[in-house]
Order: structure tokens, then sequence, then C-alpha cells
């Protein structure tokens, strides 16, 4: 049963002093826009999100665009991302009317490869430097810049082991996380999909169902049940990013943000 924004009671707080408990009591049975909502008056200004503008990224671009406009989307701009998705990013900010905040290295994916070699071939400790420097820096740096004190994510219970132990509202390092669709199916993001009739990753016709950089991401077979299988990168699934800070190392499977 959906609970009706009164019954949450939002009271905007101060960074840290937000009670998890009670915020995913007050959550438990809430739809996806009942939380993106409660985020957005809780959260206020402070609340940003992130995109990968992968298979299925417009979903949460419109669900939250449609309740908080303008609300900033951080795109982490690694340099490896295949010309389709800088195509589908522009595309999605054409539509919904996106203020995308794009976050790059501070150094290039030239020189990286000049001075490292192609860190993403190497070994654990390679990986956890081409991590460090594509994605986990540019993170830190978004989110420094932006002021966040909270972040939506798109994140869904069933696509890893990590996922499915998380709550609705968690906090990484110190910003609150909500995921709105953490407890939606394969079947509620097509049904989605169908209802508003949005696009996917052009690559997706092509087999790519969790597409990030290029060196990392390959298409899946029809018959395969786990839409992250197509991604390359290190020994787990799960991007770092969405890890705290001890996991991130350790766990360096890329995945769509």
């Amino acid at each position: 049963m959906n609970h009706s924004m009164e019954a949450l009671q939002l009271v905007p707080p101060e960074r840290g002093d937000l009670d998890l408990e009670a915020a995913n009591a007050e959550l438990e049975g809430a739809d996806a826009e009942e939380i993106v909502r409660w985020a957005a008056e809780t959260f206020g200004e402070r609340l940003v999100m992130t995109s990968s503008f992968g298979a299925h990224s417009a979903l949460m671009l419109h669900l939250a665009s449609r309740v908080v406009p303008k609300i900033p989307v951080i795109f982490l701009d690694t340099g490896y991302l295949f010309p389709e998705t800088y195509q589908f990013a522009e595309a999605l900010r054409a539509r919904f009317g996106l203020r995308i905040e794009v976050f790059a290295p501070t150094i290039t994916a030239a020189r990286q490869e000049a001075l490292y070699g192609r860190l993403y071939d190497g070994d654990e400790a390679d990986l956890a430097r081409y991590q460090e420097i594509n994605k986990l820096e540019p993170m830190r740096r978004a989110l420094r810049e932006l002021d966040a004190g909270a972040w939506l994510a798109g994140l869904r219970a069933e696509q890893t082991s990590f996922r499915s132990g998380l709550s609705t509202v968690t906090v990484q390092n110190g910003i609150y996380k909500v995921h709105p669709i953490l407890r939606w199916s394969k079947k509620d993001v097509v049904d989605y999909f169908d209802l508003y009739d949005l696009p996917h990753h052009p690559l997706f016709a092509w087999g790519y169902r969790s597409i990030g950089d290029v060196h990392s991401t390959t298409p899946v077979a029809p018959d395969e049940t786990d839409d992250r299988a197509g991604r390359q990168l290190g020994e787990k699934r799960e991007c770092g990013i969405h890890l705290p800070d001890p996991e991130a190392q350790a766990s360096l499977k890329s995945s769509g943000l």
C-alpha cells in the first residue's frame, strides 16, 4: 500500500542528522515518484542525481525530471564512452530539458595511456587506479562542487548481490543516497518504458544491455538472464562509485551508475 506524502512527515535535515531507520520506515511501500518527491522536499537544492546515459537511463531521468525539473544530473565522462552515449545524452537533454553537469578526469585518456598504459587491461592494482582516475575522483569532485547533500541513484536490488542488501535511503561516505526503483523488477522497468514511450540507448538494439566504457562493454546473448554479463572490467559487477570506500577498490566491475 502506498503512503501519502502527508504521512511521510517531511522535515528538511541538515547534513548528517536524518534518522535513516525512520526514513526507511516512512518510505516502506511508497512508490518511486513519492520517493523522489520525498527526497526533493527533504534535501531541497542539495539533491542531485547520477546518470550513465546507458541502456535504461531514460527511466530515472524521466522519473526525476517530472518531479524535480532541472535537478543536477551528474554525467561522468571517462573519455572512453561510446559515441552513441554522447549522442544519447544530448537527445535526452533536449527531450527532458535536463540540466546535465559533466565531470571528467583531470587527465585525458590519451595521456593516461601514454604514462600508465592500458590500465583497464591490467591487474587489480591497475584497475583500481583506472577507477580512481576516471570515476571515483570525478564523482567526489562533482558532489563537492555541487554541494550535494543527497544523491538519487537508479540502482535495483536484483542487479547485483551488493545492491540486494541496500535500503531505500542509505549513507555513503557522508552523502545520503536515495534509491527510488530499488525494488523494481525487470518487468516494472519494461512497463515504465512502454507507458511513457521512452527510448533505450541506441546500442540496446544490438544486444548491449548494460553500457559503460567501450573497452569493458560487450553484447550479451538473447537468452542471458544477467543484463550485466556484458561488463568486463575487474572481478565483480559493481561500480566503485556506488560502494563505500573500503569496498570500492575490491569491487571493480564497471556498472552503468
